[in-house]
């Protein structure tokens, strides 16, 4: 069954990049323009976002069966922690992207043994999280393939292309973030 779904997911990424191929517009198989270079470019980042989350979703899934991006992201996050931990919502406030029910997450990341909570003895309302010795593996196995997916997702890009990239979208991000 698994090999079946892999195939099928292949298959249904493969329609999906054809389609996606070209323009943003071409993408999305609009006839009229954008009513301006800003509804280009927002269109253009969620497209892009969308398939390098596809990508980086299934290398994951097949690598470690039942783990999520936010699942990674949070076991990356208590890697960096050290094993000091972190309390959950500081966990939560490094998220990538914004994830309600971290609780809940690090339930189903305790149940699978990768992650342990403990209260603080300094103030009982903070729960520490640490990453399990599992936990470290399962991470430390995913380093080399995400390093690889990270480096043919952006192989159409030379290396100043990237720079340019990273500087444009920290200068999006952080205009964002001012305005609000």
């Amino acid at each position: 069954m698994a090999t079946t779904r892999s195939k099928t997911s292949a298959t249904t990424r493969a329609k999906n990049d054809a389609l996606r191929r070209g323009s943003a517009k071409d993408a999305i198989q609009q006839a009229a323009p954008f009513r301006s270079s800003g509804q280009e470019a927002l269109v253009n980042l969620l497209l892009t976002t969308d398939a390098l989350r596809w990508r980086t979703s299934e290398m994951l899934g097949q690598r470690v069966e039942g783990l999520t991006m936010p699942q990674y992201n949070v076991l990356r996050i208590l890697r960096g922690a050290g094993a000091s931990g972190l309390p959950t919502l500081e966990i939560a406030e490094r998220m990538m992207e914004r994830t309600p029910g971290i609780t809940r997450m690090l339930d189903r990341l305790e149940a699978k043994g990768w992650v342990e909570r403990a209260r603080s003895e300094a103030d009982r309302r903070q729960v520490f999280c640490r990453l399990t010795r599992d936990g470290a593996k399962v991470v430390r196995s995913l380093d080399r393939p995400v390093d690889a997916l990270d480096e043919s997702m952006f192989a159409a890009l030379s290396a100043r292309e990237r720079r340019d990239l990273i500087r444009l979208l920290d200068k999006l991000r952080n205009g964002l973030t001012e305005s609000h």
